[in-house]
């Protein structure tokens, strides 16, 4: 405890007393036209402070948020947690007939997808189950809201893609459909992966004589149309003569892409349905009654994903918004269970939301390693928001802890590597920090961040967080003068 409260000292007083930027850097800042107030940088090597410019400047840290939610459930939810999806039914069965509903409980499964679902289904027809008097009920209520997607004005103008889905406990494919396009003169085919009950795609888009290379210039935002039972997606803008591409897209509603997708696995199997697929209703019950979908029914199949350092690690190497927020998630709704790979947490009793309480979980973490909260706003714990904030000592002091972790080698190893893997595969591939420097990468309109660790010249780790929050970051400019202070970093120590 002595020795972290040193290193916050060591900090703040480095604001003061530390060397002032690295030339190259100021000169590249100067340059680029970034002023001086607009950087929050820290780089430490053990318990000495190279650099500290504005350690305390609560800002806008983009995707390095990611660091707070990951290395906080590798730590409260351990190393063996999995999230998990299950079948359960209070019906019997009877000459092969389910009697009444079959209920599918989300668990913030980040492995759900089609190919799970289908051998989840075959497990169904294993046990001798051909059809479903009841309904297929989709039970999202592992989170509250369980729909958080719902109301949710978009982020950005493009809603459609990957990295502006957002999860619900019972998210299946990332809710994303494949599409592959094809133009061979002047007509255009297209294909649908997965294939949905009753749901298709037509395109809009005109044909032009563009390069293949820039398709994506001629995209414009996709939706869809519902005649009765039916949905359509429709595809718009213009596409290259002669041109292959795929693409993936989240323009369905959640429930409509889990209700077809399961529809259609389930008939595949020679699987029928009497009733149809709904929603779970919000039971009316005291908060700490136990849900009776849980409590009155049994298990026929489940699926539980990847362990919890497998998960965070493709957060982070990729940067990935919709897992991030999923752990998120399950900080405020799911405990580690050594048999079943997690449980839901008891409700709370004071109705407070599943985001509520993950950011009481992370504010707790921060407490037991005596690092101070203030100036820190979380709301999804994946970067992608306008409202999230940091500071730079908040991150350095998150890891000097990840340092120091139990957990240590998965944390680490979660981290995109320079010149190699992830967010970083492309950059610094001319510097000694190549291969040498684990950085998580953050990235919005007007702001540009890293924060990891970087061996200097003699091999001594040296921790790096540096945060950019202005318009004059655009067009490489701020990349380049974070890469500038990991090659610096790199370069230092002799």
């Amino acid at each position: 405890m002595l020795r972290r409260l040193l290193v916050a000292a060591l900090i703040a007083a480095g604001a003061a007393h530390a060397a002032d930027l690295p030339e190259p850097v100021a000169r590249l800042m100067q340059s680029s036209n970034i002023p001086p107030e607009a950087a929050g940088i820290i780089v430490m090597r053990g318990d000495t402070v190279l650099v500290s410019h504005n350690p305390q400047q609560s800002m806008q840290p983009g995707s390095t948020m990611k660091l707070f939610t990951t290395l906080t459930a590798l730590e409260q939810l351990g190393p063996v947690f999995r999230g998990r999806t299950e079948l359960r039914s209070s019906a019997e069965v009877v000459n092969g007939v389910l009697q009444g509903d079959l209920i599918l409980r989300g668990g913030a499964d980040a492995d759900f997808n089609e190919d799970v679902l289908g051998h989840m289904l075959q497990a169904l027809r294993n046990q001798g189950i051909r059809r479903i008097k009841g309904d297929i009920i989709i039970d999202r209520l592992l989170f509250t809201p369980s729909r958080p997607d719902a109301g949710q004005p978009p982020f950005d103008e493009y809603p459609w893609a990957y990295y502006n889905v957002i999860p619900n406990a019972a998210l299946i494919n990332t809710n994303l459909l494949k599409v592959e396009m094809r133009s061979t003169g002047n007509k255009l085919s297209l294909v649908m992966l997965p294939e949905m009950e009753k749901v298709s795609i037509r395109s809009e888009m005109k044909l032009t004589d563009a390069a293949c290379a820039s398709w994506e210039n001629g995209w414009r935002t996709p939706d869809y149309s519902r005649k009765g039972d039916r949905i359509e997606v429709v595809l718009h803008g213009s596409f290259p003569k002669d041109c292959t591409k795929s693409t993936s897209i989240n323009v369905l509603d959640s429930q409509d892409f889990l209700a077809r997708l399961l529809l259609a696995e389930w008939s595949k199997l020679g699987g029928s349905l009497s009733g149809e697929v709904r929603e779970a209703a919000i039971p009316v019950a005291p908060a700490d009654a136990t849900p009776a979908p849980v409590a009155t029914t049994r298990l026929l199949a489940e699926h539980v994903s990847r362990t919890l350092p497998e998960i965070v690690r493709d957060t982070n190497k990729q940067s990935d918004n919709t897992l991030a927020r999923t752990i998120f998630l399950s900080l405020g709704s799911l405990e580690a269970d050594p048999q079943l790979g997690s449980k839901p947490l008891p409700p709370d009793a004071g109705g407070a939301s599943t985001s509520m309480r993950a950011e009481t979980a992370i504010r707790a973490w921060l407490q037991q390693h005596n690092i101070d909260g203030n100036g820190l706003i979380l709301d999804n714990g994946s970067g992608l928001s306008r409202s999230e904030r940091a500071t730079p000592a908040q991150l350095a002091a998150l890891l000097q802890a990840g340092l120091k972790s139990l957990w240590m080698p998965e944390f680490l190893a979660s981290l995109p590597v320079a010149a190699t893997d992830g967010t970083m595969r492309r950059r610094l591939k001319e510097s000694p920090a190549a291969q040498r420097a684990r950085l998580k990468t953050g990235s919005l309109t007007g702001m540009i961040a890293i924060a990891g660790y970087v061996q200097d010249a003699n091999n001594q780790p040296c921790i790096v967080v540096a945060i950019l929050n202005d318009a004059h970051v655009a067009n490489g400019a701020g990349r380049a003068v974070l890469d500038e202070l990991v090659d610096w970093v790199a370069r230092s120590g002799n």
